[in-house]
């Protein structure tokens, strides 16, 4: 939950890296909360609640997108090409210090 706030208090931020784990976290407790809205929208009768929320999360998750490309060391413009952004997605990231920042990994440890 820490890396889902992380990410939104981020929402504009589209330099520096992420590590997977920021990454992945938000995107599960994304799709979590995107469920939940679609349910609660259906429920009361105003399913347009689920596309409020995935508007007001669309910048904080390209941010994180882009971040993660960083964190490989791709340009952030890899996130745009389907499947091979996934397995940059999926990839550990550069140890040490990149062109992109220093590595998030280090910092935590």
């Amino acid at each position: 939950m820490n890396y889902y706030l992380k990410v939104l208090q981020n929402y504009a931020v589209f330099n520096g890296r992420a590590r997977r784990s920021e990454y992945w976290y938000f995107f599960l407790f994304n799709v979590l909360a995107s469920i939940l809205f679609t349910v609660i929208g259906k429920v009361i009768g105003f399913e347009a609640i689920s596309t409020v929320y995935t508007l007001a999360v669309l910048v904080p998750s390209i941010g994180v997108a882009v971040r993660r490309m960083h964190d490989v060391g791709k340009s952030g413009w890899f996130a745009l090409i389907p499947i091979y952004n996934l397995v940059l997605a999926l990839t550990e990231g550069e140890q040490g210090e990149n062109q992109y920042g220093p590595d998030p990994k280090a910092e935590t440890i």
